[in-house]
């Protein structure tokens, strides 16, 4: 017996924490909790997807306790004496509105009871598992790693018998596409259907009285843009049309994105990686670099290319023989300037980087990535990345 103590919103995330944690062969315990929150229809939600796991042959213990008298003197525009949710972009300041004052510590403090009393019940070990992850770090300060350090250090002095119950955090460094992607991946293994899945999830802030999902909170933003990332449509049902949802979303993220870009970069770093500039020959920083290290976009950090990568081709900008595994650089058509070249641009962010030509090392493949050291951010080891 693997006994896992989880709070189960009936969210996107925790969702799929409790496929996973199925899939990993646990006994699951789920608590959710009625805070007063505008969405209780996420509440209703959990109830149903708990209810479909159980048609599926796979039986959760699920139990929604009532906080409403404990968070009635709160003040939160995700709570029903709050003002309205603001829209936009999920990172943007006024999402600090939907902050609940120490929500995740009293969750956290009622599961971890819950885990300790059945660790000691069944004389065995307990796992508290929350599902919080890298997006929320900018705007919830109770889903920051330290937070739950804190947290489990003071549960471990305050019990007896804490040394049975650990904190598992597993989407910590994820993000909403790659807890998507986890989500199907314990379908696949469960043999359940994704879509059935996540149709009996809530991820709006501002559902309308029929259940529908608002499409434009930031919460909304980010769960749209995490469906279109994995190349599949949302199976819940909007206030708009898909179509209309996704196009706003990816509007909202470009408008924000190019006010942050702006922001952090040089005029011609932005010019470069946003508008597709190109730096002169041999004024970029990078073009002579021989320092051991590695090269990540200066817009995402994604890791591109490694110093074994890069040789001296004389054209007067970075030049390497190979992009790295995890880069998989995107290759356009370009037909600008009255030629016919093949442009490349981040995966990740959609930056320009430079251009791929045939005259690169024979032993290599052959191809010379020409890049600009404008686009680039160099990260000195004394050996390459893996």
């Amino acid at each position: 017996m693997k006994p896992a103590i989880m709070a189960l919103s009936g969210g996107m995330d925790s969702s799929s924490l409790l496929l996973r944690l199925l899939n990993d062969g646990y006994d699951v315990t789920a608590l959710s909790f009625d805070y007063g929150q505008k969405h209780k229809i996420e509440l209703q939600r959990a109830n149903e997807l708990i209810a479909y796991l159980g048609e599926q042959g796979y039986i959760v213990r699920h139990q929604t306790v009532d906080l409403r008298t404990a968070t009635a003197l709160f003040d939160s525009d995700l709570l029903e004496s709050g003002n309205d949710v603001p829209e936009g972009h999920y990172e943007e300041e006024n999402m600090r509105a939907t902050v609940v004052p120490n929500r995740n510590a009293m969750f956290a403090s009622l599961l971890y009871g819950t885990a300790l009393s059945q660790a000691n019940r069944h004389d065995t070990n307990a796992a508290v598992v929350l599902g919080v992850h890298s997006g929320d770090h900018a705007i919830y300060p109770d889903c920051r790693p330290e937070f739950y350090r804190a947290l489990e250090h003071a549960f471990s002095i305050g019990n007896w018998g804490s040394d049975r119950v650990v904190f598992l955090l597993p989407y910590l460094e994820m993000n909403k596409t790659t807890i998507l992607l986890d989500a199907l991946s314990s379908c696949e293994r469960l043999g359940l259907d994704f879509d059935e899945i996540m149709s009996r999830t809530m991820t709006s802030y501002a559902p309308d009285s029929d259940g529908r999902s608002h499409g434009k909170t930031g919460s909304d933003v980010e769960r749209v843009l995490a469906f279109h990332a994995i190349g599949r449509v949302d199976p819940i049902e909007y206030q708009s049309p898909w179509e209309d949802v996704l196009s706003y979303a990816l509007e909202t993220e470009r408008a924000y994105r190019d006010a942050e870009y702006k922001e952090r970069l040089t005029e011609l770093q932005y010019h470069v990686t946003r508008e597709s500039g190109t730096e002169r020959a041999f004024s970029g920083i990078y073009w002579d670099e021989q320092r051991k290290g590695t090269y990540t976009c200066i817009c995402c950090s994604t890791l591109l290319f490694t110093s074994s990568m890069k040789f001296d081709s004389g054209c007067g900008w970075p030049s390497f023989h190979s992009e790295h595994v995890e880069a998989n650089i995107k290759r356009i058509p370009d037909h600008t300037h009255g030629m016919m070249r093949t442009e490349l641009r981040c995966n990740t962010c959609d930056a320009h980087l430079g251009h791929v030509f045939d005259d690169g090392p024979k032993a290599y493949g052959g191809e010379r990535y020409c890049i600009n050291s404008a686009s680039l951010d160099f990260h000195e080891h004394e050996e390459d990345a893996p």
